[in-house]
This record gives C-alpha cells, sequence and structure tokens, in this order.
C-alpha cells in the first residue's frame, strides 16, 4: 500500500507538533479521522460545499429500536461511499446501548484500497428518546430477535 494513495491531513482536532508546525495525521489514522469528520458533519453545514456529510443528525429524535438503526446503517454507508474514496465498506452494524436508551454505537467495518487488512471503527451517536419506557420493550425485543 503506498503512503502517497492515503496521503496525510490535519490532525482533527486542529493541534501543532512539536516544532510549532499543524500536527498531521497520516496514513490509517487519517482515514478514522477523515470517517469521524465525515459522520460528525451534516449536509448543509459546510458553505462552500453544502452537500457535503452524513445525515445521521436526522435521526436525533427518532426512536431507538431496529428500524431507526437500519436508517442509520443506511446513511453511514451512503455517506462514506460518497465522500471517503480511500476505502471499501465491508459493513455497517448499528446497535444500541441496553444501559443507555440514548446511545447507538455505529461500527464501521472497511478495507482501506490497495490493503487486505480489514479495520472498523466504533462510533458513538447519541439521540433524545422519545418514550423511555416504550423504547425499553421494543429494545428488549430487538435484543431478543423479535421485530421492532
Amino acid at each position: 500500500m503506498s503512503a502517497d494513495f492515503i496521503g496525510a491531513g490535519w490532525n482533527f482536532p486542529l493541534s501543532v507538533d512539536a516544532t510549532s508546525r499543524v500536527a498531521l495525521a497520516t496514513q490509517a489514522r487519517d482515514i478514522e479521522q477523515a470517517i469521524e469528520i465525515i459522520l460528525r458533519t451534516s449536509p448543509g453545514e459546510r458553505p462552500m460545499r453544502p452537500e457535503f456529510g452524513c445525515r445521521i443528525q436526522d435521526h436525533l429524535f427518532s426512536p431507538t429500536n431496529g428500524a431507526t438503526a437500519a436508517a442509520i446503517a443506511g446513511d453511514v454507508r451512503a455517506a462514506l461511499d460518497q465522500w471517503e474514496p480511500r476505502i471499501d465498506v465491508e459493513d455497517v452494524r448499528v446497535g444500541f446501548d441496553q444501559a443507555d436508551l440514548g446511545t447507538f454505537y455505529i461500527d464501521v467495518v472497511y478495507v482501506i484500497r490497495g490493503d487486505n487488512d480489514e479495520r472498523n471503527l466504533v462510533f458513538p451517536f447519541y439521540v433524545i428518546p422519545d418514550e423511555p419506557k416504550q423504547v425499553a420493550a421494543e429494545q428488549v425485543s430487538v435484543l431478543n430477535g423479535g421485530g421492532s
């Protein structure tokens, strides 16, 4: 795999190195940071590139259930397929935390193009559940293999 193909970018969050220059993220770390930037940016947030980002913020007030998890997975896959050309997304799995009904965990499984090493990144996404008691019952059903 060529380091030129992966490249380097400013470290996120922005910082300086020991020589007082902008710190750079290189290779796999640069890709991880790019994925996080894509997922944290809502379309319309960047004035010069309004279509950039991922639509997961559209689910902020959605119920914590299997349908929302599937919608989030689709939005994440679409955004990464469009905005991160250095990777092939193998799978996007979305689950929610049994202890915290307001947290989805997005597990992105990907391969860097030109590299056969499978990698994953777990990204927490926080929502505001509508009705905690109803959500808890649906969550138990989904986790036990029932429908949502």
